[in-house]
Parts: structure tokens; sequence; C-alpha cells
């Protein structure tokens, strides 16, 4: 059996459908593209001001990132909001992309969940806390290091669940039987002290419905 965790894979010919994948892979993806619009309200939920969201993304995992761009622009309009791509492929784009962000004032960041935007996650937090913007991101550890923002998968659910396929193809079923699974659950994590960095107050409201608040 093998597990299939990329989306990207799953557009890639590994499998023949989702619902039926076919030969010997299925699996789980962490990653579901339609919460790029979930984002984008909650930046304008925890920052009215914002009218200019700027999506940071590696252009290498471009097809990656075109299904929360589509999100994004979807919802962008009944929130009073535009949505600008910002490719980085570096640490001086990623620098870049910020100061223009900062210059043209009303302006918010979105961290698509790639493994280059993870990765340089300690620059990008500090960018935005310099530059006084607010930031969401798609994994949690982006609050744990001093990000404002984070609407993720939760990953520990999809590990529970995925022990289930393991199970079952133990006792025979074929793993192309098995349908390919999205994620069915998130968790939300807001940073007050990052709020308070970048002067904003979240609305209770906000900070009663998550499930992790660093103080």
């Amino acid at each position: 059996m093998s597990l299939c965790w990329s989306p990207i894979r799953l557009f890639s010919g590994f499998v023949q459908s989702l619902g039926r994948p076919g030969g010997s892979v299925t699996g789980f993806s962490v990653f579901e593209s339609s919460v790029g619009g979930k984002w984008l309200a909650l930046l304008k939920e925890a920052a009215p001001a914002v009218s200019k969201v700027s999506l940071l993304f590696n252009p290498e995992t471009a097809p990656f990132a075109e299904g929360y761009r589509r999100s994004a622009e979807t919802a962008a309009p009944t929130l009073g909001m535009t949505v600008v791509s910002a490719p980085c492929g570096n640490a001086a784009h990623i620098e870049s992309a910020f100061d223009v962000v900062a210059r043209e004032g009303g302006g918010g960041i979105v961290g698509i969940p790639d493994t280059f935007i993870v990765e340089h996650r300690d620059l990008i937090i500090e960018l935005a806390a310099w530059h006084h913007l607010p930031a969401v991101y798609g994994t949690r550890d982006f609050v744990q290091r001093g990000g404002l923002l984070a609407y993720s998968t939760d990953f520990e659910r999809i590990f529970h669940r995925a022990a289930s396929y393991v199970d079952q193809t133990l006792r025979g079923v074929r793993p192309g039987d098995l349908p390919v699974q999205a994620p069915d659950k998130f968790t939300l994590s807001v940073n007050l002290r990052a709020a308070g960095t970048i002067g904003l107050t979240l609305p209770p409201n906000l900070i009663a419905r998550a499930d992790e608040v660093i103080e």
C-alpha cells in the first residue's frame, strides 16, 4: 500500500479518481484548497481595515497554490477585499513582497502552506511583525512561533484516520478500492501576543472560537 499525502500527486496520474483510485495507491490529503476563502474571512474578522491580501507561495509549486488562489479570489468581493499573487522563490522575494504590501497600505498576508513557505516561516513572521501586517497561515506552527492566525488541517486526526486504512489493507482490502480522503476537520489558532505587537485587538468571538490561544 502507498499513502498519498500531496494533492499534486493526485493530479499527476497516480490515481484514476479520488473516489476509486485503482492500482495500489490511496491515502489522505493534508491540504484542502477551498480554505483559501476561509483564510480571507478570518483575516477580515481579525483586522477589518485589510482590503488587499497578498498570497505568498513558491512559484515552483504554482499548481498547488492555484486552488487556494481561486478560492480566495471567489471570496474576496463579498469581503470587500482584493487578492494579489506574491510568488516568492527566495528570501529576497519574501522581503520585497512585504515591502510592497506595507508601502501600499491596507494590506494583509496569507502564507500558503507549501514547503518553501514553511521553511521560511521565521522570516515571514518577523517581517509581518516588523511591518505591522496582519497575516494568516495554513499551519498552526506559524502561530506557535509568533504568527498571528492559522487555520490548519487537524493533522493528528488525519493520522488517526490513516490507521484504519492500514488495518483494512492488512486484512486484504485493495488500496485502490479505498477512496482518497480530504481533511474533514480544521483548527483555528490565534496568538494574542502577536496581535498586540501589531496593534490589533482581536474580537472576543474570534478568540472564543479558537482551538488554540497563545497569550
